[in-house]
């Protein structure tokens, strides 16, 4: 099986030590399998690279991918993969159709038939993590932001206040750089939560070909207008009623180099993954001075003009588990699945590495002795399931992606107003779709 150094790190242990191997074995698994890793990168693109060209040469093992759940559907679409809903149990493809998050579930789904090709093993939704303690001190009331999260003006105007009574280095601090997870993930957001679409709304994600293209929208450009006045309030771009609280160095910045000031005390507020809550909320670091919410947002859904989009949001990311059509031990690989799907497994990897189960309600009825610093947000963690939005994944999602966060990350520089940025997008997103209508037809 795949995976990068943080599962192989908790597949087995010494001694008596609780592991993955052994859940899986008191799960049913037959103790005769034992899942080897096959380590891989922990950077998604280069894991997708390295996939590919397994299952291009028909190479097997691995017997399992782990795969993105923003890349899962291309490599469906090409039958590379085997179809679950006629391999795995009843009971089990009962379960995760009606207790599996759904959103993480359609990233594993054939886009035309439905069957089940992979089996989700965690999601990752994004969450926004805030100094209370310092947001209070500068005369504003979070409290609620928990239950109800802020607009975005009043979230920036909080965080800009503290920054300036605290003295601390920075306001905010996110990923920026030029990469994935900048069009899978922290941009959708923000788009997501002005009303703004790539491809007008959450019905046009898994279907490439025939869909509008929406990023010249207005409440696309001023998404970027606004994490421009974050970056650089003088700049004749930004929108206006929005401080300056971003460091410029976000346009650089991924996952780790963003939350390690904020981990560090010289952040006010934060965006990441759901391991930051565990990294940043336990009594050594921030304790209950940390908050936690989702996405800010300025439009909300009523006033939206697709569906699917406004109000609070999250990112949806996470890994499922693909068996190769190519492994002469799909049995074994299947059992290994069938065992994947056991609750107490799930809680094991969550203790172990903090990542969420499929099945989010685990979390949200665990306590905080069980599941450390996360279960003081449980009901965020809930509202953000429920507000997932997927990256729009197909099989071009990939060339797509790449011309998406090159426009984005030009206009957070500077490189490129805003409206250049998103009308030179719309061009490329464009070609791209009348690429894939064509061979369509064809």
């Amino acid at each position: 099986m795949t995976a990068a150094t943080d599962v192989e790190g908790i597949m087995h242990s010494d001694g008596d030590e609780p592991s993955v191997q052994q859940a899986l074995w008191d799960a049913g698994l037959d103790e005769n399998i034992r899942v080897e890793i096959q380590t891989v990168v922990s950077d998604s693109a280069q894991r997708m690279q390295t996939t590919q060209s397994a299952l291009e040469a028909g190479r097997a093992p691995p017997d399992i991918h782990m795969m993105d759940s923003g890349w899962t559907i291309p490599f469906i679409l090409r039958d590379q993969t085997v179809n679950l809903s006629e391999h795995l149990s009843d009971e089990t493809l009962e379960t995760v159709e009606n207790d599996y998050l759904e959103a993480v579930v359609e990233t594993a789904r054939h886009p035309e038939t439905d069957d089940l090709h992979g089996l989700p093993l965690f999601p990752d939704l994004g969450f926004t993590l805030y100094r209370q303690d310092l947001i209070e001190e500068a005369g504003h009331d979070p409290s609620g932001w928990g239950e109800e999260p802020p607009s975005w003006e009043e979230f920036a105007t909080a965080v800009a206040d503290a920054q300036a009574e605290s003295g601390v280095n920075y306001g905010y601090t996110t990923q920026g750089a030029a990469y994935e997870g900048l069009s899978c993930c922290t941009f959708n957001e923000v788009m997501t939560s002005w009303g703004g679409a790539y491809y007008g709304g959450a019905d046009n994600l898994f279907t490439a070909g025939d869909r509008p293209i929406t990023v010249t929208d207005e409440n696309v450009v001023d998404a970027i207008r606004m994490m421009r006045a974050f970056i650089d309030g003088d700049d004749p771009n930004a929108l206006d009623g929005y401080p300056e609280i971003c460091p410029s160095a976000i346009v650089q910045w991924t996952e780790q180099e963003s939350l390690s000031p904020f981990e560090d005390g010289e952040a006010v507020a934060h965006r990441n993954w759901s391991f930051s809550i565990a990294a940043t909320g336990s009594e050594e670091a921030f304790g209950e001075h940390l908050g936690v919410t989702t996405k800010p947002y300025a439009v909300s859904q009523e006033e939206a003009e697709y569906g699917g989009v406004g109000g609070t949001t999250s990112a949806l990311g996470g890994w499922n588990l693909v068996v190769s059509p190519y492994s002469e031990r799909q049995d074994e690989a299947l059992q290994v699945l069938e065992a994947f799907a056991s609750e107490e497994v799930m809680m094991t990897i969550f203790e172990l590495q903090g990542f969420l189960p499929p099945i989010i309600e685990l979390v949200t009825e665990a306590s905080e002795e069980e599941i450390g610093p996360i279960a003081r947000y449980t009901e965020t963690v809930q509202r953000a399931s429920e507000n997932a939005i997927p990256r729009p994944v197909t099989d071009v999602w990939p060339e797509q992606s790449a011309l998406i966060y090159q426009q984005v990350n030009a206009a957070y520089r500077g490189a490129k107003s805003p409206e250049t940025a998103m009308n030179d997008l719309e061009e490329q997103l464009a070609q791209s779709e009348t690429e894939v209508a064509e061979q369509n037809v064809d």
